[in-house]
Order: C-alpha cells, then sequence, then structure tokens
C-alpha cells in the first residue's frame, strides 16, 4: 500500500483525537482539566466535585454537588455489590485482578448494553455505576475492614453510605481498617484528584479505542486497567518507594551505582514535561504537610537524583515525576504499597469514564494500520 503514513514510533506527538477534557503543556509544566488547573482543583475542591467537572461537564455549585454524591451513594450501594464482590475476592488477593472481574460479572448483572445502543443519559449512568465500584472492589483485597467479610463467605460488608465525609474517605476505611482523620483524607483527595487525568497516555487511549467501536463501558474500563497494570505504566509509584528503602541513609552513593549501571531511577523523568512535574510539585507541598522521617528521606533523595541527572543528562534534565511522591503521600496515609496501583486506578477510572464518553459520541471507529515488515510471501 503506497498511501500509509509514517509516524513515530509509540505515536509520539501525534494527534489522534480532538478532546474537551484536559490538556497537558509539557514545556511549560502546566495541565489543566476542562480549562481549570488541575493542581489547583487538588488543592480546593472534592474529590466527587473534580468527578463531576470530568464527567459531566463542569464544577457543581452545592445543590448540584449534593445531587451527584446522592447519584454516587447510590450507585455505591446497589444490593448486588456484596455478594459480588465476596465472590471475587474469595477467588483472588490480587486487587486490578479483581477488579477487572467485578467489573466484567456487574456488566453481566446488569445485563449491560453496547455504547452503541444507549443514549447519553444511559452512557452516564453506565459511567457513574462502573466508576463507584471502583473503590469497592478494590478495597477488599487490600484492605482489612472489607477483606475480613469477604473471607468470612458472609459478604456482610460495611455499608457504602456509612462514611459521610465521602468517597475518598471511605476508601481509606476500607483499606487501613480504622477510620481516617482529615488530614489523610485531604492528603489522599489531593493525589486523586490530580491523577484523574493526563492526556492520552496508554490505559486512556486503550479505553477510547475500545470504546470507538461501541463496546459496555466494563469492556472499555477493563482494557485500559489491563493498560494501566504495566510496569512503565501505573506500578512505578511501589518502586520508587522500594527506591528509598535500597538508598536507606546514603543515596548518593545507591543512586551513583544505579546510574552508572544504566539502571533507570524509578519516579523521574517523564515523557511529555520538559520541566518539573506539577503533579510531584503538588504532591511534594502535601507530603511536606504530612511530615515525618519518611518525608525528609524523600527529600534528601530528591535534591541528590536531580543533581546527579543533570551531571550526567545537562542537555534534559531530568526532574521528580508524580509517581515519586504519590509513593510518600500514600504511605504516609497508610495505604500499603500493594495497593499503590489500585489507588491509582481508582482515580483514573474517573478519566477513563469521561473519555469513554467522548468516544463514543464519535461514530468512527480507530483503526490504525501497520506496515508489515516480515518475510514475501512465497505462493
Amino acid at each position: 500500500m503506497n498511501d500509509l503514513i509514517d509516524v513515530p514510533r509509540g505515536l509520539n506527538d501525534v494527534v489522534v483525537a480532538e478532546t474537551t477534557i484536559s490538556d497537558v503543556d509539557g514545556d511549560a509544566g502546566f495541565y489543566h482539566y476542562r480549562g481549570h488547573s488541575a493542581t489547583a482543583l487538588a488543592r480546593t475542591r472534592t474529590f466527587e466535585d473534580v468527578w463531576h467537572l470530568l464527567v459531566v461537564g463542569d464544577l457543581p455549585d452545592v445543590d448540584r454537588a449534593a445531587a451527584f454524591d446522592e447519584r454516587i451513594a447510590a450507585a455505591r450501594s446497589d444490593p448486588r455489590m456484596p455478594e459480588l464482590i465476596a465472590a471475587v475476592t474469595a477467588r483472588t488477593d490480587q486487587p486490578l485482578a479483581g477488579l477487572r472481574a467485578v467489573w466484567t460479572l456487574a456488566a453481566s448483572v446488569r445485563r449491560s448494553r453496547a455504547l452503541y445502543d444507549l443514549d447519553e443519559a444511559g452512557r452516564l449512568d453506565e459511567a457513574i455505576a462502573f466508576a463507584a465500584m471502583a473503590s469497592l472492589s478494590l478495597a477488599p483485597v487490600g484492605g482489612p475492614v472489607v477483606g475480613a467479610a469477604a473471607a468470612d463467605g458472609r459478604g456482610s460488608f460495611p455499608s457504602a453510605t456509612s462514611a459521610p465525609s465521602g468517597l475518598v474517605a471511605d476508601y481509606l476505611r476500607r483499606v487501613t481498617g480504622h477510620v481516617p482523620d482529615d488530614v489523610h483524607v485531604r492528603a489522599l483527595s489531593a493525589y486523586l484528584i490530580a491523577a484523574m487525568d493526563h492526556g492520552f497516555n496508554a490505559s486512556t487511549f486503550t479505553a477510547r479505542v475500545i470504546a470507538s467501536t461501541g463496546a459496555d463501558m466494563a469492556s472499555c474500563l477493563s482494557g485500559a486497567l489491563g493498560a494501566l497494570s504495566g510496569p512503565l505504566h501505573g506500578g512505578a509509584p511501589a518502586r520508587a518507594l522500594d527506591s528509598l528503602d535500597a538508598a536507606g541513609d546514603d543515596p548518593g552513593a545507591w543512586i551513583a551505582n544505579e546510574l552508572s549501571a544504566g539502571r533507570r531511577l524509578m519516579g523521574f523523568g517523564h515523557a511529555v514535561y520538559r520541566t518539573a512535574d506539577p503533579r510531584s510539585e503538588l504532591l511534594r507541598e502535601v507530603a511536606q504537610r504530612l511530615g515525618g522521617a519518611r518525608v525528609a528521606q524523600a527529600l534528601a533523595f530528591q535534591r541528590e537524583a536531580e543533581r546527579q541527572l543533570a551531571q550526567r543528562r545537562p542537555e534534559r534534565p531530568l526532574h521528580a515525576n508524580v509517581e515519586f511522591y504519590a509513593a510518600v503521600v500514600m504511605e504516609q496515609c497508610g495505604i500499603p504499597s500493594a495497593m499503590f496501583t489500585p489507588t491509582f486506578a481508582l482515580a483514573r477510572t474517573i478519566g477513563w469514564t469521561a473519555h469513554v464518553l467522548e468516544q463514543a459520541r464519535d461514530p468512527k471507529i480507530i483503526r490504525p494500520s501497520a506496515r508489515y515488515v516480515g518475510p514475501p510471501f512465497e505462493g
């Protein structure tokens, strides 16, 4: 075929769609959700408010926020969910695998229809319902509260509406086993809001490719979750914490050894940003407010890592990215490292649903081509 268009590997800098959801300016070190600074939202708004912004299209006033909260609570209180989640958690100890299974089973139980066959209101119902399942489905495996209920086979889960402080407080309660204080709820909320969406990353693009076929919401989200599970996408926070543990009190020597061996420093550098990652700066502020020895260690590690990286690559200094301080903040909030990527998935699910809704409005299927470079046909 002579009409193929060659593009960079990985589709770098190739525009594949138009979106009104978010934009990332890697040169300026800035990103926004529908015209609102994402980091400003993380500092000032609730998780639910920004959820509304992404999937409905605007920030709600007090009355509309209350109505949206009620809609989320209703979705999380679906009486079919406890038994469904118990069935999954009895068979897997992997949070992401459990969430994929819950989404698949829920689609069957709900008799979810293809997005192609739903109107806008029906698609929004699906988006809210499946996003609302995430915090309930992820916490049982990683957390003692729901995990204990699932283990005894009774499915006697704590009420999804028993935590008036909102979804984030309830998620922390389920994962840690105790009622969180406001400081930790606000800290985790800031991270979750900052991580909700970030351009056409691998998982978001996957969700949109599946949505372009007209498939159901669960299929779109499950595909995106599969992409997120890769260590080059959603697995970095836990690995960044491993680096802090390995470096101990002498980060300079450990970092020098890693770089000399040609190994990558997890939590540093970004495919888009050419300056400081605004999400990292936000979460560093959050971490400093939380305080503690781990935070002091992270600050020292960042200073030394960026110094050595600048010496080795003066043409492109590499800075701490969102994963580095995300790991520190989540640990300070009591979240175990095994739940770092699942917690990232909880945030990003909101962005995925927004992109699925947007893509579903476009009747064009995403269908690129490949250039064949194998052996010629001998027939």
